[in-house]
């Protein structure tokens, strides 16, 4: 009977526990980064208020996205398709698909989102360092510059939450 092996790399969070950092309103904390995974992976949990209109629609070009709904309701656009994502749901978007997610209830949502293979993950921290602009909007220069430099393309503004719902 052999011995199990030791392994210097594993990862055990609790609850609540990672990093968090705030873009555009929505909070995610991370759980994995590419750095802990050998570049295999990065993980967060999104974390949408009421009312968040999420992301703007883009797309990635490097990376496939696994999003899987803790708690609460997220309306996902992928692609020309809006979809109702009650908690429990699961969407796999390959890279180069478009798509964005909002979240128009009145709870709050939670979803674990799974970037394959690691490095956008490491985006949230850049996006968070962006101030808004003096009237309080965001740094739609400074966003889109970030995100190119992660091989992401931004293809509009975020959809207002309580049309993407309709």
């Amino acid at each position: 009977m052999s011995t199990p092996e030791q392994h210097s790399g594993t990862i055990v969070l609790q609850p609540g526990e990672g990093k968090t950092v705030s873009v555009l309103g929505d909070q995610y904390t991370y759980k994995a980064v590419g750095e802990q995974t050998g570049g295999a992976y990065g993980l967060v949990v999104t974390t949408a208020p009421p009312g968040s209109s999420g992301p703007p629609p883009h797309l990635h070009r490097t990376e496939d996205e696994a999003l899987y709904v803790l708690e609460g309701e997220l309306t996902l656009m992928i692609g020309d398709r809006t979809r109702i994502a009650p908690a429990g749901s699961f969407a796999f978007i390959p890279r180069g698909a478009v798509h964005a997610f909002s979240n128009p209830g009145s709870d709050v949502a939670k979803a674990l989102v799974i970037i394959s293979p690691a490095g956008f993950e490491q985006a949230f921290q850049e996006f968070s360092q962006i101030p808004p602009r003096g009237d309080g909007s965001p740094d739609v220069e400074r966003l889109v510059a970030t995100a190119e430099k992660y091989h992401c393309q931004i293809i509009g503004p975020p959809p207002d939450a309580t049309e993407a719902a309709r």
